[in-house]
């Protein structure tokens, strides 16, 4: 197995920068587009490719998907990155997924990046060391016959020692419910190269009042997993902050609420404090089901979605 701990094996100037220019400057978190069932298939493949025909440059697939998910939006498109946002390495092995990987990448052109997590304490059964499974699914990852190189995944991290796991051994991070003060510290700790993806929940709607109604409904479920709460305590929130959906500052911090040019300004603020990329996740009553085309056009003309947007 080869060493982690050369210039060679880690993203670096080279290929860290280069996912950075790939993925472009704003990119779709969605769970929506999960080909789970049948009779969505043709209303999902036709949203991916509307996508894409936008001018996303990513797709980041959410909800633990498979790669065959990931691989039947990346049939239904032809030139847009699609990466899987977040896996779980408890629900794949590290054997299935490089052999996924492999077929995949360069059938596409390599178009698929693995986005992996080590997902929560309430899902996964035995959670006593998830950050040890994590560094030993990496290095199942590069023992395969056809290894998933560091520069085609990056990591679901929010501590400081999966941030450096990001840096380290993957093309860098793609964390999930932060704020722009987590997107500074985080570049702190991957430093100027490695690739830094935050993921942005956005409710476009300018009464702010029904905003924040929908926020709090869709972020309670977020609030009852330690990996994120924890997390939060870390960057200055307090219990009380937990309380019913989340108070007005944590909701004014995890999302970005109203028209479409209130949610540039917020987009601005992530990048400005470090993000290469952000994976915006539009919140509707129902996000892991609705596909919400009409909001995705308008975001498509208020961001910046190529390097130089």
């Amino acid at each position: 197995m080869a060493s982690h701990n050369t210039q060679s094996d880690t993203p670096g100037t080279t290929s860290g920068r280069a996912l950075a220019a790939t993925l472009g400057r704003t990119g779709i978190w969605t769970g929506a587009l999960r080909a789970t069932d049948p009779a969505r298939h043709g209303a999902i493949r036709d949203a991916a490719a509307e996508l894409e025909e936008l001018g996303f440059p990513a797709l980041w697939l959410g909800g633990s998907p498979s790669p065959d998910q990931a691989a039947f939006l990346l049939e239904a498109t032809s030139r847009i990155t699609v990466a899987t946002g977040i896996l779980s390495i408890w629900d794949h092995t590290a054997a299935q997924v490089a052999e996924r990987h492999a077929a995949l990448d360069p059938a596409h052109g390599d178009r698929f990046l693995l986005g992996l997590g080590v997902s929560h304490s309430r899902v996964v059964k035995d959670y006593s060391r998830p950050y040890t499974a994590m560094r030993e699914y990496l290095d199942a990852l590069d023992a395969a016959p056809t290894p998933v190189p560091a520069s085609r995944r990056v990591l679901a991290a929010l501590g400081p020692k999966m941030l450096k796991l990001s840096r380290d051994r993957a093309a860098g991070a793609h964390p999930y419910l932060v704020t722009a003060e987590f997107t500074a510290k985080a570049r702190e700790i991957l430093g100027p190269d490695p690739l830094l993806a935050p993921e942005l929940k956005v409710v476009l709607e300018p009464d702010l009042d029904r905003a924040r109604t929908l926020a709090r409904d869709y972020l309670a479920f977020y609030l009852a997993l330690p990996n994120y709460t924890n997390n939060l305590l870390r960057l200055g929130f307090g219990e009380d902050d937990f309380r019913d959906g989340g108070s007005d500052r944590l909701v004014s911090s995890v999302f970005a609420l109203g028209d479409a040019e209130a949610i540039r300004r917020r987009v601005d603020e992530f990048l400005a404090a470090g993000a290469d990329h952000l994976a915006v996740q539009v919140v509707t009553a129902n996000p892991m089901s609705d596909i919400p085309l009409a909001e995705w056009r308008t975001l498509a003309e208020a961001l910046p979605l190529g390097q130089n947007g």
